[in-house]
């Protein structure tokens, strides 16, 4: 079958399209945006550029529907990327992880788990693993397939899971779900969608982490749960969670000259409080500065006050903390909000304002350094990284 994919670099959409690679399909795919995963594909085989005709069109929730309009008005089957997980997940016994926070670093450790007990699972999570040669996506030869489950625009509710992991509910996406209710409606009803829900579990103490933070703990208890719901041992699932080293941009750590820089993708109040607690924790006597990209001017302006609140605690744990300008999501900004990252840092004190070009002048200031957000801050981390070799 001739697969085409508008988006095909995205962190689902790239998984995907590896998925079909490996199972024989012609793979085709167009994004504005090159990258590491372009060029992965590329040399699995798939060609990237526009085309005319194809037997099936996947795109990605973010791409319009007028980019749409013409393989539609062909007769070509067109669908989003959670539909055709959604399809493709009714081919195996599936585990879906969901929730507000936690979920690609909980869908990797349970992947793991899955692994150390040899059963093989195909993955798809939305990240890159180390264990994975830096991939987003495994192949696997059983009948299990781990995913992560995206609440965004209730992509998950696309999902009819024999395993559905709730792993927290906060809000977020305000966008499109308004208030806290429908959030929780949405919850629900991937709840009742899924054959076993596993969420509140508690915390295992006992674990030996190569991560740091409370957060990490709750994920690999969640982890285990699964686990055990499977039928595999506690023995072989510590074993895999003591040998978990991360994932890309979830406290992802680098040494250079002495000088410790963490790349971290928290972009929601909770997700930042927990990770500059982790930071600390790991780092009780060290100077920390933290450069935080606010994502998309709509969650910043929704959730406003619950940034002012978390910036203000975590000054009281870390030494500074230091705003760059917020990052535009194409597609999913409103021109009324004219909120920016200079006007947040004036409302909290100590909060300070600076601009990427300033901020390699306070790198050596401080012993380590996180560079926090979803947006392009990476980019910024990895040019900061090459600077200072």
């Amino acid at each position: 079958m001739k697969i085409h994919f508008i988006g095909i670099g995205g962190i689902g959409v790239s998984a995907l399209a590896q998925h079909y690679l490996l199972k024989g399909h012609d793979v085709s795919g167009e994004d504005i945006i090159q990258g590491g995963m372009i060029e992965r594909l590329k040399e699995m085989g798939a060609k990237i550029s526009k085309v005319e005709s194809c037997d099936l069109l996947i795109y990605s929730p973010a791409i319009s529907e007028d980019q749409l309009n013409s393989f539609r008005e062909k007769g070509i089957k067109v669908m989003s990327y959670p539909e055709a997980l959604g399809e493709i997940s009714k081919e195996y016994f599936t585990i879906a992880i969901s929730g507000t926070h936690g979920k690609s670093t909980t869908t990797a450790m349970l992947s793991l788990i899955l692994i150390e007990a040899g059963l093989d699972p195909t993955v798809i999570v939305g990240t890159k693993l180390k264990e994975f040669d830096n991939s987003n996506f495994r192949m696997g030869g059983s009948k299990y397939l781990i995913i992560e489950a995206c609440e965004h625009e209730a992509s998950f509710l696309n999902y009819h899971p024999d395993i559905g992991v709730i792993l927290n509910v906060e809000a977020d996406h305000l966008d499109y779900y308004k208030n806290m209710q429908n959030i929780k409606d949405a919850f629900d009803k991937f709840a009742s969608q899924s054959k076993k829900v596993i969420k509140d579990v508690p915390i295992i103490e006992e674990l030996k982490m190569g991560v740091p933070g409370e957060h990490n703990r709750m994920n690999a208890s969640f982890a285990i749960s699964v686990a055990r719901e499977l039928g595999i041992s506690d023995e072989v699932s510590f074993n895999a969670i003591s040998k978990f080293n991360g994932t890309w941009r979830r406290f992802d750590e680098h040494i250079i000259n002495d000088l410790i820089i963490i790349d971290d993708y928290a972009h929601h109040p909770t997700e930042i409080i927990s990770t500059v607690k982790s930071v600390r924790e790991k780092y009780p006597d060290k100077k920390i500065y933290c450069f935080f990209q606010p994502h998309q001017h709509q969650r910043t302006s929704l959730l406003l006050n619950e940034f002012i609140d978390v910036f203000s605690q975590s000054l009281k744990i870390i030494d500074r903390m230091f705003l760059i300008d917020i990052y535009d999501v194409c597609g999913r900004e409103s021109k009324e909000i004219k909120i920016n990252s200079e006007e947040i840092a004036k409302m909290v004190d100590g909060l300070e304002y600076i601009k990427k070009e300033n901020v390699l002048t306070k790198i050596k200031e401080a012993d380590v350094i996180v560079f926090m957000g979803a947006g392009d801050i990476y980019n910024l981390s990895c040019d900061i990284r090459k600077t200072i070799i």
